[in-house]
């Protein structure tokens, strides 16, 4: 099986083309690839399909094994990879996703992409599609460990949820993130968003990213900090949002209603899982290791 490894600020996963192969048992693929130390290691995996509906459709999947409905910077990665890879010489793509289509915009400066920028269209704001136990949907007090957490919650095609401190920097993601991810406020688990204040203009962001963990960037998590911090008077609709990654820049569209989120992506490398090595991984490593 050929792979391709890519990046976004450090969001990292391995990227499957089934244009040209097929894969049985996607979620087990997931769970082997993405471990740490024994697969090829990374935040997920990404499968890029054939679309009916759009250029091409992706599938995300979480190191273990649960398919999520989107994925911000892999969206854009996709974007880049069938450019890179020949298959399309389109510069603006639709890409199809459980989470709704997305057309991206590819920035190409001699033949190589430097750049894209995601149209992720407008938020989703009724609590019912979000979805939450409740109808609060902005700065609705959760306690976790005995902190309280004001959360701002926004569907970006997936459940995510933002809170801002002023201590995000030193933030045990770990212990609360986890404990407000699972809170029963959320039916199906959320996304949750730590943000940081910088100025107006800048916001400083840590996320737990359902079923995952801690990632070092995710562009729909920049999305969802910039709207709760518009929906809470804490920021301008264009913002630079700082993540232990890197910076991505997001602007929501008063006349459109619409987000952008623009930010580079990176081919790392390119590699070929041999015939039996989940078989011998399953056996041999598949419970050691934290993912």
């Amino acid at each position: 099986m050929k792979f391709t490894k890519m990046q976004s600020f450090g969001n990292d996963y391995v990227y499957i083309e089934l244009l040209t192969q097929n894969m049985n048992d996607p979620s087990r693929w997931a769970k082997f690839l993405s471990k740490q130390h024994f697969g090829v290691g990374s935040d997920g995996m990404i499968l890029v399909c054939p679309s009916e509906k759009a250029d091409f459709r992706m599938r995300v999947f979480n190191p273990d094994g649960s398919e999520a409905e989107i994925c911000g910077n892999a969206i854009r990665s996709v974007g880049k990879l069938v450019y890179a890879k020949g298959f399309t010489n389109k510069t603006e793509i639709l890409i199809e996703t459980l989470g709704g289509t997305k057309e991206i915009t590819l920035h190409v400066k001699n033949g190589e992409v430097e750049n894209i920028t995601a149209r992720w269209g407008s938020p989703i704001l009724d609590y019912k599609k979000i979805p939450l136990a409740e109808n609060d949907v902005v700065e609705h007090p959760l306690e976790a460990h005995g902190r309280i957490f004001r959360m701002t919650s926004v569907s970006m095609g997936n459940p995510h949820s933002a809170t801002f401190a002023d201590d995000v920097e030193t933030l045990d993601l770990k212990k609360y993130g986890s404990s407000i991810e699972c809170n029963p406020f959320f039916p199906q688990k959320a996304n949750i968003e730590f943000v940081k204040v910088l100025d107006r203009q800048n916001l400083f962001l840590r996320t737990w990213e359902r079923n995952c963990g801690e990632t070092l960037a995710c562009g729909t998590g920049c999305c969802v900090s910039t709207v709760a911090g518009v929906l809470t008077d804490r920021c301008d609709r264009e913002v630079n949002v700082h993540q232990l990654g890197g910076i991505t820049k997001i602007k929501w569209d008063e006349k459109e209603d619409c987000l952008y989120m623009t930010a580079p992506s990176e081919i790392v490398f390119d590699g070929v899982v041999p015939d039996g090595a989940i078989e011998k991984f399953e056996k041999l490593y598949a419970d050691k290791g934290e993912r």
